[in-house]
């Protein structure tokens, strides 16, 4: 079982996923399966894609049985083509049926968001921009989600709003600027927080320069402005593109020369990827 199963919020969520799935017990299973039936499962894949959360997978199955067998076939960011075997279990038929569906609900759900990512990732590859993931996430799963973009080849933006300063429209309309708001940041944060600024036009950039910002996100920019932007900071912050990044526009995006595009897709809207379990009693 990889790490991250054993984070108290991850095993807090599979406690309440299988609370909400299974609530007073597997009735199905209970009605039509003997409790001295065991049984082997094969776990698989049914589309092209990049697998995350087998340890997840595990974990759910052995919390709702610990003598449940569990081996991964395939590892956390393997290519997978359908077909292949991502994991084996073994065991009590009514515990594999019973843990089946919440294993599978998350491993289809990450390893989902690995492969947009990955799908992302590979548009912008020979550029100098990295990809990089949002708060955009499922409410309770962004743990879990953020993982899954890591083993995809992304990288993660802040977890909460804790991590770092992001000043944003609504801060900026707030705080009556963006000079009083980055200084108002600066007393409050220790020196070692990095201050990022939102910015829509670039005289905004040109505020948020003068202010001393570290990271300046550059939203809903076209390309064309996105380039300017780049001339005119000459590495004076790291540049962050983000609004509506789409497969289409990444490439486009990246080649402008930021060095970050955030992109909240990968995770709010990464479709599952199809993996089913075969189950054949002994």
């Amino acid at each position: 079982m990889n790490d991250i199963a054993g984070l108290p919020a991850v095993r807090r969520l599979i406690d309440l996923a299988l609370e909400e799935d299974v609530a007073h017990g597997d009735i199905t299973t209970m009605a039509t399966v003997p409790a001295t039936v065991y049984a082997d499962a094969v776990i698989q894949a049914k589309q092209r894609g990049v697998v995350a959360g087998l340890g997840i997978a595990e974990a759910v199955f052995l919390r709702v049985d610990p003598s449940l067998g569990f081996a991964a076939v395939a590892a956390d960011g393997d290519l997978v083509e359908p077909g292949d075997r991502l994991a084996e279990v073994s065991g009590r038929a009514r515990s594999i049926l019973t843990a089946e569906r919440t294993a599978l609900n998350f491993l289809q759900q990450l390893s989902g968001v690995a492969t947009a990512t990955r799908t992302m990732r590979l548009l912008i590859e020979g550029t100098r921009a990295r990809l990089v993931d949002t708060r955009k996430t499922v409410p309770g799963l962004r743990v879990l989600q953020k993982y899954a973009v890591r083993v995809g080849g992304g990288s993660n933006h802040r977890f909460h709003l804790a991590d770092a300063v992001l000043i944003k429209d609504n801060h900026i309309a707030a705080a009556g600027g963006i000079g009083p708001a980055v200084r108002a940041a600066r007393d409050l944060c220790p020196h070692t927080m990095r201050v990022e600024v939102e910015v829509q036009s670039l005289s905004q950039l040109r505020e948020a320069l003068e202010a001393g910002a570290d990271v300046i996100m550059l939203d809903n920019m076209d390309c064309a402005m996105m380039r300017q932007a780049v001339e005119l900071t000459a590495g004076r912050a790291l540049l962050e593109a983000s609004g509506g990044i789409r497969e289409e526009t990444v490439a486009e995006v990246a080649r402008t020369g930021v060095d970050l595009v955030s992109c909240g897709a990968i995770t709010h809207s990464a479709p599952a990827l199809d993996i089913s379990l075969d189950l054949v009693a002994r």
